[in-house]
């Protein structure tokens, strides 16, 4: 059965450059990511990815799904998975949920499928380091779902990944894809983080004087500023 593809409006999906992924989810090699959503060149090695937006000119943009997606993969990579295993992850978990963006799933509605699906290929492909990796029982599949599902609500109606808060330490910098084209936004005017930041600096500081701009607090302007010079690291 063919993956459920959104119809969503595409204006309200968001829009990212691999760069801008990147910074905002801290990869530092961007290549990574054109390999996940391109597979490998002179390889049969599909994409693990099936984004939203076919590339323009060579240019690869990604959706909110596929920046989710991206969150998800980059975090089991770093615990040492595969990319064959999540590639035949993600093809499975295609089929079996009939959803494009399986990785961007509500991990406590599909925690046992998603479970069981790594644990099924796992199995299959004979990667005995991933089930070192995760153990025997798969607990730390849990763990690594759980701390991925942290700063995330979902649609209770498609359980797709819906609002995303990066920053722990930055509780009110939100990434709703239907504000700002998906770019991390502050307070109930959903202010871009990045708009903040620039006048900020161009005031030499002022925070009252760009809260006036945008009729927002002085705390919600720190915030951001505090945000935006944590992502220019």
């Amino acid at each position: 059965m063919r993956a459920a593809v959104l119809t969503h409006d595409p204006l309200l999906q968001g829009f990212y450059t691999v760069s801008e992924a990147a910074r905002l989810l801290g990869i530092e090699q961007r290549q990574r990511i054109h390999g996940w959503l391109r597979g490998k060149e002179n390889d049969s090695s599909n994409p693990i990815i099936q984004r939203d937006y076919e590339p323009i000119n060579n240019i690869h943009e990604l959706s909110f799904w596929d920046l989710m997606e991206v969150r998800f993969i980059d975090h089991f990579r770093k615990q040492g998975v595969s990319l064959q295993t999540l590639r035949k992850v993600a093809d499975v978990a295609r089929r079996e949920f009939n959803q494009q963006h399986p990785f961007a799933l509500s991990q406590m509605k599909f925690m046992t499928d998603r479970k069981r699906i790594f644990s099924h290929t796992v199995e299959e492909c004979g990667d005995k380091k991933t089930r070192d990796i995760l153990g025997n029982q798969y607990e730390m599949y849990e763990v690594i779902e759980g701390v991925l599902a942290k700063g995330v609500t979902f649609d209770p109606k498609s359980h797709l990944a819906d609002v995303w808060h990066p920053e722990g330490e930055c509780p009110n910098v939100f990434v709703d894809r239907r504000y700002a084209y998906g770019h991390p936004v502050i307070s109930k005017r959903r202010v871009p983080t990045s708009a903040l930041y620039r006048l900020w600096r161009a005031e030499s500081g002022d925070t009252p004087r760009v809260a006036s701009w945008y009729k927002i607090s002085d705390d919600e302007v720190r915030e951001a500023v505090e945000f935006e010079t944590r992502l220019n690291g």
